[in-house]
Parts: C-alpha cells; structure tokens; sequence
C-alpha cells in the first residue's frame, strides 16, 4: 500500500470519521501536521487549518504562521489563527508555560470547531509521539491505564498519523517536498519528552532495530489487557460510584470488604488519579479519623461518617456578592435571596429567613462563603463559637460547609449563617423600630 492507501485504510480501521465529515486540522508548521494537512487535502477531505502562535520563540514563531497562512493559501485551504500572550497567561493562572500552552490551544480548538460546524480536531501525533508517552507514563507510575498511550479517537478529537514512525514522516516531507519548520526547542534534552525521544529510544534501537513496531504489539497488547481488566473493574465501580450532582458518594459498608485489597483500590478509583501512597493511607485512617480530606490532581476525596464523597477541585476566585440598602433580590452560587423591609417585629422561626434589626446595618453587605477562623455571636448565646465548630455541631461535612453563604455587615461582622443560624447581635430587640428581611432559597 502507498501512503495515501496507508491513512485510508487506518481512518477506517479506527473508525476515525467518515467521508463527508468536516474536519479542522491543527497546523503547528512542523513536519508531522503539514503532511497530515497535505495527505488530506490530497484525498479530498473537507478540511481547514487552525493554527496558534503563543509568541514564545519572537521571529521564528511569525515565520510558522507565515508558513502555515502560504501553504494553505496555495491550496486552497480556509485558515484560522489566534495570538496568544502565552507567558503572561501562564503566569496569571500560576501555571508553566507548556501547560498554559496546552489549555488555550485545545479550548480555542474546540471553540472553533462549534462555531464552524467542525466534526472532528485532528493532530497530528504519529507512531513515536505514542511510543514516548507510555515511556513517560511507565516512569511517572500511572499503571496499566497510562500504558495505553495516546488514543488515536477521544470523543471528537483524532490522530490519524498514529500509523507513521518519526522517520517515515521526514521520508515523506522529503519525497514530498512538503515545506515545513523545525522548532528548535524540540532539540533540547531539557525537556522530558525530548529527552525520552532524542537519548533513550536510539538505545533501544541499537538492542533491536525495529523497535518502534515491536513496542507498538505491545501496547496492543497493554490495550487488550486494560480491557480485560475493566470488564471486572466497571461493573464494580458502577455499583459502589453513585453520582450525585456534582459528587460521586460510596457506602464506607459496601467498601470496606475491599478496602484491605490496594491493587482493586487503585484500579477502582483510578478515574479520579489518586495514588496508591494517598490509597495507603485511605486504608489506615478508614475507620479512624471521619472527616480526613485526601487530594490527587484533579480531585478531593473526603473521608466522612458513613460515606466517602469525591468531588472535582474547584479552581474559580473567591467570590462574594453585595447587598446594598436598595437591593431587593440577588444571587450567590445556587443560592437566590430575597431584600425587603417592615415594621413587623414578630419572631420568625425559619432557618431560611433572617430578619435583622435594620439600624445595626452597615452597607453594603457582603454574601460570601465560610473562612477559617470565622466566628459569630449565635442567637441565644452570649459568648461567640467558630463557625467551624457549628458546622461540626450540625454534621455539615467540609464540602458542604464551603458552599454555605455567610452575611457580613459592614463593620465585618458576621450577621447570619443561612439556613443555620443568626448573630445574637442583630436580633429583632424592644429597640427595633425596623426590620431588614433577608429569605434565602
């Protein structure tokens, strides 16, 4: 087969997309996504060009647009591009530039692709891209998951070159004569990833020649193997994962007849990434210390009374919300309150509403969520109690006790806990000749 026959036959075997599909291909310049960008447009797909410049390498990164914009100009093929001011970026968000990088490429990607009516995003990854990435993730420790390496379909996006090595790109940029530009950076041994590509693979390729095809079987085979697994694995962790809006919560009884077993732990929580080291000690504290947080990348596990709730981290600024002496209605988080005034001094026993002696009041109010070392003066009581000893009184578990709004007068007072309880300071008194009402839904 020739190389067109080659991809042709790899898009269908992967089930990659099909004929009519419109198909937006990410164009950095370099060798492997100006032949993929040739070979599609050799075989007539309906295709367009979207490329990035991060302005992270001058002179050199205006000379890949140009190259992109020139070649897809003489092939008739529609162009896309975005600037970004990738270092700044990386630096707001507190982040390292390749992973700045990788956030604003593949969100404009998507973005794009819904607003032109794109079917898939292809990237163009080969053979050896995949090979490098079950190394790093044989060094990083990620299990049987991570060496399945790079898959060549997730959800829209594809990689139809999975099926070239590294060499046979060059060959066919050469024969070819396909223009292309080399990022220098991909020279350096500073990187991990070019380090794996540039001084390990050319060791193994001096034991054994053919070395990239042999390790390919073989993450055919880790493929097969991971599968095998999780006929076993899925229907478990279907029974004992239940999602609750945005939580999954399992019975600590239907775990703890496998909490002894750390492989099934792993292999059980392995969707949410955390390690076998925060397993261990899951395992040690599991009837010991209720109300434990343990923490991967991406997700908190909180260790609760009967249940263990995993939740997604929460990465948004601290928010709060104001309440002026005009308000009448407002929003915090799912929360909907409700302003008004009256002279009705009558006692209110809902935990929902709040009515406030109205001349205590400093505006603007603020709404905002609990904070360590927050106290309040609780109704009824004459001295004041930490807030985080009233959740604890209540049972309020350390997800839940985040997402409670806490009205703050002015001065800085805390005023009412919604839904729980208000400040004895601002109690409807002999005095009070105006009421500030405060209902929360």
């Amino acid at each position: 087969m020739n190389l067109l026959e080659r991809l042709t036959f790899f898009i269908k075997d992967n089930s990659l997309f099909e004929a009519d599909d419109k198909i937006l291909l990410t164009v950095s310049g370099g060798r492997d996504s100006m032949l993929l960008t040739f070979l599609l447009a050799k075989a007539g797909y309906q295709i367009a060009i979207a490329h990035c410049n991060f302005k992270l390498r001058g002179a050199e990164s205006d000379l890949d647009e140009c190259l992109v914009r020139d070649f897809a100009e003489a092939h008739g093929i529609p162009f896309y591009v975005r600037h970004f001011d990738t270092e700044q970026i990386a630096s707001e968000r507190g982040i390292s530039i390749q992973m700045a990088a990788r956030e604003l490429r593949y969100s404009w990607f998507e973005e794009l692709r819904e607003a032109l009516s794109f079917d898939k995003i292809a990237v163009a990854q080969h053979l050896n891209d995949h090979i490098e990435t079950v190394l790093l993730n044989l060094s990083r420790g990620t299990g049987l998951q991570g060496l399945q390496g790079i898959q060549a379909k997730r959800d829209r996006l594809i990689r139809p070159l999975l099926f070239l090595k590294a060499e046979e790109v060059l060959h066919y940029v050469q024969e070819y004569q396909i223009p292309y530009r080399d990022d220098q950076s991909n020279f350096s041994t500073k990187y991990a990833r070019n380090k794996v590509r540039i001084d390990i693979i050319p060791q193994f390729k001096k034991m054994q020649p053919d070395f990239e095809r042999i390790f390919e079987q073989n993450i055919a085979h880790f493929k097969e193997s991971y599968a095998l697994l999780q006929q076993f694995i899925t229907p478990l962790r279907n029974e004992l994962f239940i999602k609750e809006q945005e939580a999954w919560i399992i019975e600590k009884e239907k775990l703890r007849k496998h909490i002894t077993d750390l492989p099934l732990l792993y292999e059980l929580f392995s969707p949410f990434c955390f390690s076998k080291s925060v397993l261990t000690d899951l395992q040690s504290c599991f009837d010991k210390e209720s109300g434990r947080l343990f923490q991967s990348e991406g997700y908190d596990l909180l260790l609760d009374r009967d249940f263990l709730i995993i939740r997604e981290k929460e990465y948004k600024q601290e928010d709060e919300t104001i309440i002026t002496s005009e308000t009448k209605s407002v929003s915090w988080r799912n929360y909907s309150f409700c302003c008004d005034y009256s002279h009705d001094v009558s006692i209110v026993r809902d935990k929902q509403i709040a009515k406030i002696d109205a001349n205590l009041l400093i505006f603007p109010l603020t709404l905002r969520a609990w904070k360590t070392g927050d106290y309040f003066y609780p109704l009824g009581m004459t001295g004041r109690k930490k807030l985080s000893d009233l959740f604890n009184n209540y049972k309020v578990n350390v997800f839940e006790k985040g997402n409670v709004p806490i009205l703050i007068n002015g001065n800085g007072d805390i005023i009412w806990v919604a839904n729980y309880q208000l400040d004895n300071r601002y109690k409807i008194s002999g005095n009070t000749n105006k009421v500030f009402i405060l209902s929360c839904k």
